[in-house]
Parts: C-alpha cells; sequence; structure tokens
C-alpha cells in the first residue's frame, strides 16, 4: 500500500487549480498542495513554505484589522501580514464574536422533490420507524455497567444465529449516574438521555440495569416518562436481584424471552421523511468546510425537502457562525433559543476558566485550521440551507422535522450520544484528519474530505468527497451520493464502522457538573 505521504503527492498533482478562493471578499486562499517559497498565487509570490491545506494572504492586511474567508471573519492580524504570508497561528488571533443578531432574514424553503422517496424500516408501535433492530442493556450507572457487558457479551454470534432480524444485543454502559446532584443540567441531561435511549425507535426490546443506590434511580426515570415494563422492556438492580451473579442471569433469561418477539419485526417501506439524521465531524481540516460539510449539507436538503430532518450539534463548533444559523431560523423564538445556547457556553467556559477557542485541536491545526471561528464556518455547512425549524437541548427529542439544531459539545462520542438520544437514526460523519467512529444504536456514515484519506483508511470510509476537490464531482453530485447512501444504510446495508464492530464503546452521556 502507498503511503500517505505517496497518496498526498499523487492527490496534489491530480488537482487542476493550485489553490480554492472561496469568495471574491476573502484576504486568504486554500493551497491544494505544498507551494515553495516564492510560487505565485493570483499575482502574489510566497514568502515561505505554505504547507497544503494552509492559507496565504493574497492582499496586505494590517495589524488589528480582519482577516476574512468565507466572505466571514475568522480572526485579527497579530501584527502586519504581508500578502503573500504563510496566514495561521503566529500571526491571526482569535476574538469573541458580539454584535446583534437578526432572524429570518434568509429562509430558503427546500425545493420540492420530484418523487417520494423511501427506505425499508422497522414500524414500531409508538408510530417511530427504526433503522436497526437490537435489543439494548441500558445502564443507569456506572455501577452495574460490568452486569449489562457481561449480559450483552453472552450472546454471541452463534447464540443469535437463529434470530436473522436481531441486529445485536448491545449494552449501553457509561461512567456516570451517581455523585452528582439530583437536580440541575447534569441530572436533567442525563436522564434525556436515558428515556432518549429507552424508547428509541431501533431498539426493539430494552433491558435497564441498575445497582440500587445510585442517583440517577431507574423507578423516577420510569415514573417521569411515563415507562412501563413488558414483554420487550424490562429493569431490575443488582441489589435487588441479589448480586452481580445473579444479576448477570437474570438479565440473560430477560433477553432469551425478548429475543423471539423482536425477531418477529420486519423491514416495510417507509418515508424518506421518517429519517432523523444526526450531522457530524470529527478529525477537521481545512477541507472539511470546502467539500465534505457542504456536501453533507446538500444532502441534508434533500432530505428535508423529503419531510425528513437533519440534526446539527457541537454548539461550541458554530461558533462565530451562529450569526448564519440565526439569520435562517423561521421564527424569532428558534433564533432566541440558538443565541441562548451560546451564551450559556460563554459562560461555561468562563467559569471554568476555558477559551471558546480552546477547540481546534492540534490535529485540526496541521490540517490548516487556525480559529474556532474558521473551524465554525466550515462545520456549520453540514446544516445545509434550509430554515431552522428548532433548537434543542442536549438530548431533547426533536419535535418537528426540517433542520434543527440541538445543543452539545464538541467531543464527537458525546454529542453523538445526545443526538442519538434526540432520536436520531441514522448519522452521517465527516471528517478530514481520519476517525474511527461508530455508533449503536444508530449506524455512523463516514465522509472522508479528501482522496487520499478515503484511500488510506478505506476499511472506515463509505463515501469519497474528496472528488469534490480533484473536479471529478459537484459538491451537489457528492450531497445526492450521500442522500442515496443514508437510503441504504437506512435500509439494512451495512456501513464501514458496522463491519468492523463499532459502537459498543461510544455510548458517553455528557457530564455537566459537579462530581461530588
Amino acid at each position: 500500500m502507498a503511503t500517505t505521504d505517496e497518496l498526498e503527492r499523487e492527490a496534489s498533482a491530480s488537482v487542476a487549480p493550485v489553490f480554492v478562493r472561496l469568495d471574491p471578499v476573502d484576504d486568504v486562499v486554500t493551497v491544494t498542495r505544498p507551494l515553495e517559497a516564492g510560487a505565485t498565487v493570483e499575482g502574489v509570490a510566497t514568502g515561505s513554505l505554505i504547507p497544503r491545506g494552509h492559507k496565504v494572504a493574497t492582499r496586505d492586511v494590517a495589524a488589528g484589522n480582519q482577516v476574512r474567508k468565507y466572505a466571514q471573519v475568522i480572526g485579527t492580524a497579530k501584527r502586519d501580514i504581508a500578502a503573500g504570508e504563510h496566514v495561521h497561528d503566529h500571526n491571526l488571533a482569535f476574538v469573541a464574536t458580539a454584535g446583534t443578531y437578526r432572524f429570518g432574514t434568509n429562509l430558503r424553503p427546500a425545493a420540492k422533490p420530484a418523487r417520494e422517496d423511501t427506505f425499508a424500516g422497522y414500524r414500531r408501535a409508538s408510530g417511530a420507524v427504526g433503522t436497526r433492530n437490537y435489543i439494548a442493556l441500558l445502564t443507569s450507572v456506572n455501577c452495574s455497567a460490568t452486569a449489562a457487558h457481561k449480559i450483552a457479551d453472552h450472546f454471541t454470534p452463534e447464540r443469535l444465529a437463529a434470530y436473522p432480524n436481531v441486529d445485536g444485543v448491545v449494552a449501553f454502559a457509561h461512567g456516570t449516574g451517581c455523585g452528582m446532584a439530583g437536580s440541575g443540567d447534569g441530572f436533567a441531561a442525563l436522564q434525556r438521555v436515558m428515556w432518549g435511549i429507552a424508547r428509541h425507535p431501533n431498539l426493539g426490546g430494552v433491558v435497564m440495569v441498575g445497582l440500587g443506590c445510585e442517583m440517577n434511580q431507574i423507578a423516577w426515570l420510569l415514573e417521569a416518562y411515563g415507562l412501563k415494563e413488558g414483554p420487550t422492556f424490562a429493569a431490575m438492580n443488582i441489589q435487588d436481584v441479589a448480586g452481580l451473579r445473579r444479576t448477570v442471569a437474570a438479565g440473560i433469561a430477560k433477553v432469551e424471552a425478548m429475543l423471539p418477539l423482536v425477531n418477529d419485526a420486519g423491514r416495510e417501506p417507509c418515508p424518506a421523511a421518517r429519517l432523523t439524521v444526526a450531522l457530524q465531524c470529527g478529525g477537521s481540516d481545512a477541507w472539511s468546510g470546502i467539500t465534505a460539510n457542504p456536501a453533507l449539507g446538500h444532502a441534508c436538503d434533500l432530505l428535508v425537502a423529503q419531510g425528513g430532518t437533519g440534526v446539527l450539534a457541537e454548539t461550541p463548533e458554530i461558533y462565530g457562525a451562529e450569526h448564519l444559523l440565526a439569520e435562517r431560523a423561521a421564527t424569532p423564538e428558534v433564533g432566541e433559543r440558538l443565541i441562548a445556547r451560546i451564551r450559556w457556553w460563554e459562560d461555561y467556559v468562563a467559569r471554568n476558566k476555558g477559551s471558546m477557542d480552546n477547540n481546534p485541536s492540534p490535529g485540526n491545526k496541521r490540517g490548516g485550521l487556525t480559529t474556532i471561528l474558521e473551524k465554525s464556518l466550515g462545520a456549520a455547512a453540514k446544516g445545509g440551507t434550509t430554515p431552522l425549524t428548532g433548537v434543542y437541548e442536549y438530548a431533547e427529542p426533536i419535535a418537528a422535522p426540517g433542520f434543527a439544531f440541538m445543543d452539545s459539545p464538541g467531543y464527537d462520542p458525546a454529542s453523538v450520544t445526545g443526538q442519538i438520544a434526540s432520536g436520531c437514526n441514522v448519522v452521517v460523519f465527516t471528517t478530514g484528519r481520519g476517525s474511527a467512529f461508530g455508533s449503536k444504536p444508530a449506524p455512523t456514515i463516514k465522509v472522508a474530505t479528501t482522496r487520499e484519506l478515503a484511500r488510506t483508511m478505506d476499511e472506515d470510509m463509505d463515501v469519497d468527497a474528496g472528488t469534490i476537490l480533484t473536479g471529478e464531482a459537484s459538491v451537489e453530485e457528492v450531497g445526492r451520493q450521500i442522500y442515496e447512501r443514508i437510503l441504504a444504510v437506512a435500509s439494512g446495508e451495512a456501513t464501514k464502522s458496522e463491519a468492523q464492530g463499532l459502537g459498543d464503546h461510544e455510548f458517553v452521556p455528557w457530564q455537566i457538573g459537579a462530581v461530588m
């Protein structure tokens, strides 16, 4: 197999343009291949080596002036920047956004589709539609995590062979549930996650497993959300069953009783309107906002046109782009909810002595991203162009179709956990640096930003958006490809992450507040 460097040189050689300009007003362009000092870009000579995916100034920018990319501010010049200079964290600074917001000034309804698309899904008694058919062991507290895993591990492929319509038995265990306040943001978020997973349409059966004395009481959850035990929903506590071994045996018996019932479920044609897709990114690079994210945004527009739902998240990663989403708010109330979450995050970060600009990781920066403003402008492209119909708290059920936003951290496992709990039955995850992420019970489709990533991580990437950069396909064509892949995966086709068994350890509820 060719090395990453060899593939990058090959990819660079196949790219027609030397650089990408996103808007005429931008002060920078992004180079598609490494440029030595003295190379010419828009009539300007580069002053030093410009790494692939990084920015070069095409005009002089005085110290203290704003620098633009995507026709938006991505930072302020720390010092005078000369045309031809490499623009990165040595001369570009983050400055917090501020100002007024305009709500509903950019409302572009989705185009009417030529036909109603369908997928083969599982219709549940609740009216919801699933794309998978798992049985879950859902823990209330970390103290019952081992019990849940032992129960799930009992159900090997050999033991499940008689139940071909059951996708698996999965433990959803986590590291919290006690040592926390019994009220407030953290407790409410965990309860929403628990309820959202317990009622998820990709689950045909659920066994909740607790210890018994934890703060996150199963009995409270059942009462608060009206959950009732029945043939495919059960609950138990280790202290009541009298120990780990007996709990594992009891759990195995409960799952065995559910298996024939869950196996009776079958796929049937369902409208694409019943799909709720999590729009996610991780390991971003400079190409994320140029190839994969806009393509996913177009796929989101196609889904919304069918009456379906796309859910953007990762609030710190829309910081600096929230004004663009506010302009798409369907109502002033939706816009106000969005800005309220931004303000909450500013306060949350400040009281924890951090900065909103802490988000770009070292890998993001090696990939050419400099500030959170630049990263966010590219990340927001995943949401397409249709009106923003709702803004939701972490793991809050999505109540209306269309393009929605759910509050979450930028940490991928925690963010996706919230999106799935909110009702997402498919996840699409774009990546530029590379990711080995996968999720259950909703499958994850991964989209590579470049040709070389799609080839070096071919066992992990489902879609190659690098064809946009090479000129082989348009954003719209790759967006259509992603949309068609969503329908295929929703109908049961396995993703690359599913084929590798990912998703058993990526259930990570967002832990907010003090651990006591």
